[in-house]
């Protein structure tokens, strides 16, 4: 982790449109989550994101809670990134953290480069400390692209 960002990466045999219309779907991230905390998402979910949609998540770590997210990036087949929280009250203790997926087409098919960006999270310290949560979430994260390879490739 370099910062407040990590960042895992790999080449998927894919176009990069073909990946990002999985990214870019909220009902598929449930497919593709290495963590296995993330659980569904809401029917309401919009069929494809856009820049400032809002979509939420069923999550499950130890207890089940749900997650509120905002795209805040949206490039089409290139980049796309939500960040999760609540807003109001809440969003100022818990709210922050900013998931990033960039493709880049290269040769043999597209490098995905998926970022966990924590610099604006309330509780970046706590969730920096120590390499046991950085090293979970590196491997979490390394699980979602080979999920995702396998999705667009099978």
């Amino acid at each position: 982790m370099k910062g407040y960002v990590l960042r895992v990466e790999r080449v998927i045999q894919a176009e990069p449109g073909v990946i990002f219309d999985v990214l870019s779907d909220a009902a598929k991230h449930p497919l593709i989550d290495g963590s296995g905390m993330l659980q569904a998402t809401p029917d309401e979910a919009p069929e494809r994101l856009a820049l400032g949609e809002t979509f939420g998540m069923g999550m499950k770590l130890v207890m089940r809670y749900t997650t509120v997210n905002r795209v805040i990036e949206f490039e089409p087949d290139r980049r796309i990134a939500w960040q999760t929280g609540p807003t109001g009250t809440w969003g100022r203790v818990l709210a922050g953290r900013i998931w990033r997926y960039e493709l880049d087409p290269v040769d043999g098919g597209t490098r995905v480069v998926e970022s966990w960006d924590i610099t604006p999270d309330h509780q970046r310290v706590l969730l920096k400390l120590g390499d046991i949560y950085s090293g979970k979430t590196r491997r979490d994260m390394e699980r979602t692209l080979a999920r995702l390879d396998q999705l667009v490739t099978a």
